[in-house]
């Protein structure tokens, strides 16, 4: 390879946001106050680094309730819960401790607010992801009020009873960008249809996508860190796949390729909402091992959101 220097632009924000700050800090406060195991229900925040290390503090992380011991305590990840989850954990006399985005409650509060007055109810997003899985749980009777809408063949085709009585919300790792044409084409079909305001969608999402977009025109290589289950992480890459710039996901720094290096000058660096800065600052470290290079952190939206923690 070549010694020529590479160009490191830093996006700003990247890297954590408030409501994941929040989840790690439940689950450590948890430890501190309580002692060691914890459980939590599913991964507390979609990063394999973060979830290792509270493993290592003695978080144990669980998908069956039933394996939890009673009387333990068990936190709700940051994507949210089911109403039935709820139940359940009060059925198997479990002590709940909610570590829910607040952003991702206030969606579930407009939802229920919605099924209250008897509004079917679309949510666009991604099948299968805990976010989407827990505020389709909100409907708990099973009535069919609420529908997924994945993609805009979905919103072209959704069969609706009362189109006077319809509403939707959206995943929050969303951004306004990925769902305006989906929320288009529901706004033609169902001119009555309600809707979340801008500032229902992630602050940090859409921040950390509009910093990568205002430096990728002259990048060639554009890095993402988070990992391979992070929805905002994958939303960062497609920018730069939808770009035709050659982009990659990284988890971990084995799966660093140096050959990714090879003919670039100018590499673009961001981190998912979920992805600690150690390691974007492990990424910078890797790639010095081959390279030489200069490094400049873009100006970008200041975040000073902090979410209040709940008493534990």
């Amino acid at each position: 390879m070549s010694n020529k220097v590479i160009h490191i632009a830093l996006a700003n924000p990247r890297g954590f946001c408030a409501g994941v700050d929040r989840a790690i800090e439940i689950v450590e406060n948890a430890l501190e106050k309580y002692g060691k195991p914890i459980y939590v229900r599913n991964e507390v925040v979609h990063n394999k680094y973060v979830i290792e290390s509270l493993k290592q503090k003695g978080a144990i992380f669980v998908n069956d309730l039933k394996k939890v011991p009673e009387n333990s305590f068990l936190i709700f990840s940051a994507h949210g819960v089911s109403k039935k989850v709820k139940t359940d954990t009060l059925n198997y006399h479990l002590k709940s401790i909610d570590a829910t985005c607040p952003l991702v409650t206030k969606v579930h509060k407009e939802v229920n607010r919605y099924l209250f007055e008897g509004y079917e109810i679309l949510m666009i997003g991604h099948s299968g992801h805990p976010e989407v899985e827990g505020t389709l749980g909100q409907e708990a009777d099973s009535k069919g009020k609420m529908h997924l809408i994945e993609s805009l063949e979905d919103a072209k085709n959704i069969a609706i009873k009362n189109p006077n009585k319809l509403a939707f919300v959206t995943q929050t790792t969303l951004s306004l960008d990925e769902t305006k044409e989906i929320i288009s084409v529901l706004k033609h079909r169902f001119p009555n249809i309600q809707g979340p305001k801008a500032d229902d969608i992630c602050y940090a999402t859409q921040n950390r996508q509009d910093a990568v977009k205002k430096s990728l025109h002259d990048a060639d290589l554009f890095l993402v860190v988070g990992s391979k289950n992070s929805s905002n992480s994958n939303r960062l890459k497609e920018l730069g796949d939808k770009n035709n710039i050659e982009s990659y996901l990284i988890d971990d720094m084995n799966e660093f390729n140096p050959q990714w290096l090879n003919n670039k000058h100018k590499v673009l660096i961001t981190a998912g909402a979920s992805a600690p800065e150690v390691l974007t600052q492990a990424l910078i470290n890797t790639i010095k091992t081959y390279k030489q290079i200069e490094i400049e952190e873009i100006d970008g939206t200041e975040e000073n959101i902090i979410f209040k923690l709940p008493k534990i």
